[in-house]
């Protein structure tokens, strides 16, 4: 069967009992890049994301500014570093519930700064995401007072920023539009 026929099914969450799962449609999710059925974790990636908003589910954060679980993750995770014992934890999880199929070793491809050459996680922050037409009309208007070099490219600006549906606003930089 293809994986249209799963479209607006559910299944049982692996781990937490009780709790339904949507199975959702995603143009990221190919047969190329692995079965086609993956989990969604909106706040941790801007496919994910999308996909979450689309959908209208929630882009709740289990993973706290220091890389560990937080309370919302559930008491066996909490206060675990997401790569570290934290994986162990899930895969116990796993087992525990008879939901572990295989497991092997899979070197993931983290973001990795360039400082510490430690691996990075992608978190949204919810105080920084908001999706009005406020925001862009006012970085529209205020764009249109900017001089800009060459003036060609202001008509190129304005028109990327009326196709942008989500904004991050960042309180650590002052530059950058948008």
């Amino acid at each position: 069967f293809s994986g249209a026929d799963l479209a607006d099914g559910s299944c049982a969450h692996p781990t937490f009992p009780g709790r339904v799962s949507p199975l959702l449609p995603a143009n990221h999710v190919t047969m190329t890049k692995g079965t086609g059925l993956v989990h969604t974790a909106p706040a941790h990636g801007m496919e994910d994301y999308s996909v979450a908003s689309h959908h209208q589910l929630p882009t709740d954060c289990l993973v706290d500014e220091s890389g560990y679980f937080t309370e919302a993750a559930g008491p066996e995770l909490k206060n675990k570093n997401v790569l570290e014992e934290g994986n162990e934890a899930v895969i116990k999880m796993l087992q525990a519930a008879g939901s572990l199929l295989k497991e092997e070793k899979y070197v993931h491809s983290y973001p990795y700064d360039w400082r510490t050459k430690k691996p990075m996680i992608i978190r949204a922050s919810k105080q920084w995401f908001v999706n009005t037409a406020d925001v862009k009309a006012t970085a529209q208007d205020v764009l249109k007072k900017v001089k800009v070099i060459p003036t060609s490219a202001v008509n190129r600006m304005l028109e990327m920023l009326d196709r942008r549906t989500f904004w991050c606003i960042s309180r650590q930089r002052c530059w950058g539009v948008p």
